[in-house]
This record gives C-alpha cells, sequence and structure tokens, in this order.
C-alpha cells in the first residue's frame, strides 16, 4: 500500500474508525480519557505501520488488532478499575463516607448518548455493564466485545488475535458466563426496557425532584433496590431508605442545588450545582449519571471529580442566581 492516493484514503478511513475505537477502548479500559488516549496510540501506530499491511484480513480487522494490543498493554500496566458496588457491601446512609479512594481505582462516565442506538447498544456501554466487564480477562473481554457488541465474525476475532475460531468461540462462551454469574450473584434489579419518550419524562421529574428536595417524588421515582455511588468514595447505598437517609443526612448541603442535562452512558445524566456558600450562585458538585429500567431508577452514580468530567461533557463552570427556567433562585 505504498501507493500516495492508498495511503491517504486509508488515513480517511482511519479517522471514520475514531468513534467506534473509542467506543472500544472505552468499554475494554473502563475510563473514557485512557480510552482516547489508546485510539491516537492506535492511529499513529496504524500510519507508522501502513506500509505493512497486506490486505490479508479488512482494513477494519487490522485497526481493531492494533486497537487490542494497545488495550492489553494498558490493562497490563495498570489497576482494574471498578465502581464503588464492586469492592464492598453497601453502608448506611445516615454515615459519613471514608476518605476519598486513588481516582484510578473508579469506572469514569463516557459522554454522549445515541436516541437513534438500540437497546442492545445501550446497553453496552452502561457503566454497571462496563464495570462488570472489567472482572473479564483481558482476552476473553476483548473477544466478548467484538462478538457480542461491535458484531465481528469468529472467524475476524481469530484472525485479529492470532488463534484458532475454536479458541475463539471458547474464549467468548466462558466470557458470557462469567457475565451472567455476575449478574446472579450482585442483587441489581433487571434492567427492563425503557420506552425514551417515558425514560425522559422519569429525567425530568428526577431532575425536579432533586431541585425541590423532594423527598416523596423522589420516593416514587426510585426502585425499591435502587443504588446510589459516589466515587471517588467507596460508599455506596442500596435502597430507597437509606439514600433518603444520606440525602437528608450527610448530604443535606444539596437541598437547593441545580441539575443541567446532559447524557452519558447512553443515559440521562445531570451536572449537579450546590448553593454558593455566599449565595452569588451555585459551583459544580458532582456529575450524576442515572440508569433506568422499566418505569423506575435504578440506579445514581455521582462523579465528584467535577474539574476534569465538567468540560468533557460540555458544563458551564458555575452557574449564576438565574435558575434554569429564567426566574430568579
Amino acid at each position: 500500500m505504498g501507493d500516495v492516493s492508498a495511503a491517504g484514503a486509508a488515513v480517511e478511513q482511519f479517522e471514520e474508525f475514531r468513534g467506534e475505537l473509542t467506543g472500544y477502548c472505552y468499554r475494554m479500559l473502563g475510563s473514557y480519557a485512557e480510552a482516547e488516549d489508546a485510539v491516537q496510540e492506535t492511529l499513529v501506530r496504524a500510519w507508522r505501520s501502513l506500509d505493512h499491511f497486506e490486505g490479508r484480513s479488512a482494513l477494519r480487522t487490522w485497526v481493531y488488532r492494533i486497537a487490542t494490543n494497545v488495550c492489553l498493554d494498558a490493562i497490563a500496566s495498570g489497576k482494574r478499575r471498578a465502581l464503588p458496588m464492586d469492592l464492598s457491601g453497601p453502608s448506611e446512609g445516615s454515615s459519613s463516607p471514608a476518605p476519598p479512594e486513588d481516582a484510578a481505582l473508579w469506572v469514569g462516565p463516557c459522554p454522549g448518548g445515541d436516541p437513534e442506538a438500540s437497546a442492545a447498544s445501550r446497553e453496552s456501554v452502561r457503566l454497571a455493564f462496563v464495570a462488570t466487564l472489567q472482572h473479564l480477562p483481558p482476552r476473553q473481554r476483548a473477544t466478548l466485545i467484538l462478538r457480542d457488541v461491535l458484531g465481528f465474525s469468529a472467524r475476524e476475532v481469530a484472525d485479529l488475535h492470532g488463534s484458532t475460531v475454536a479458541s475463539a468461540n471458547s474464549a467468548l462462551q466462558r466470557a458470557r458466563a462469567t457475565l451472567a454469574d455476575r449478574r446472579r450473584t450482585t442483587d441489581v434489579p433487571a434492567v427492563r426496557p425503557c420506552d425514551d419518550g417515558i425514560r425522559q419524562l422519569l429525567a425530568e421529574r428526577y431532575a425536579k425532584a432533586f431541585s425541590c428536595y423532594d423527598m416523596e417524588e423522589l420516593n416514587m421515582l426510585l426502585h425499591v433496590d435502587a443504588t446510589l455511588c459516589l466515587p471517588p468514595y467507596a460508599k455506596w447505598m442500596r435502597g430507597v431508605p437509606d439514600i433518603q437517609a444520606w440525602l437528608n443526612g450527610p448530604a443535606i448541603g444539596c437541598r437547593g442545588s441545580r441539575l443541567v442535562p446532559t447524557a452519558a452512558n447512553g443515559s440521562p445524566a445531570f451536572g449537579q450545582y450546590r448553593p454558593h456558600p455566599d449565595g452569588t450562585g451555585y459551583l459544580p458538585w458532582a456529575l450524576q449519571v442515572v440508569e433506568f429500567s422499566g418505569d423506575r431508577i435504578t440506579g445514581i452514580t455521582a462523579f465528584r471529580d467535577t474539574e476534569r468530567l465538567f468540560p468533557l461533557f460540555g458544563l458551564p463552570a458555575h452557574l449564576d442566581k438565574v435558575s434554569l427556567t429564567g426566574t430568579r433562585a
């Protein structure tokens, strides 16, 4: 592929792959920032190796082989990422959290949520699913994502890994079995389809209820076994009583917050701004990712790293005293 025009066409295709490669690397690594770095490294390696591409596989498969190797190297040199519920049992809502843990521990949020995406595609980027993927051995993780999420054939995955089709199929079956076993043992509400209109209505009701600190309305919106977790703190809660004990106790400073809508991991999300102590406006406090099943909220993950996350999600650095509805707060 030494021809200049062919090389130019290949580079254009590399850029066309960037979005799907970012999704792949995010699922592999559990960190959007690391995924972006991995994709950039992948495209650099692909460009440098372009003369060695002999066309024995599709260009997409060849690029994914490079991306997989980049991710495997990153996984080998880092810690497994998780959500708080992967590390310990739930705690009482009335107690304050222990000091924050290392930020490198946590599965992070991924910006965006394609309204045209299928239910299966949305499920594959949910925070809980991405966290569960981190429990798989790296090659099994890659195999499952490539086959079940991205639609690669068994032959393509075998070629990508340099293995046999039988080996690729065996890895896929083991990965599926591990995921099924974790779903049985984690005791979380089963995910039921949620119509887009219903989900949007629930998200709007949640934002209003949280801003008004309407505990009765929140109680109606939350699934009985809903979870609330607070990275970078290891603390998390399960069930309406403990979530409300948290909101009315250690988190009472959230009363009067404003929520700005965005999207993360295929779900509605909100930038939460708490009232400034001097009354001049609202300060960034958390990125809330809200997950739904049927007509209930099943999970709220409040990421506190606002300095890094708010610019990534296009959220303002602060809010003034004019509320989102244009009235004085």
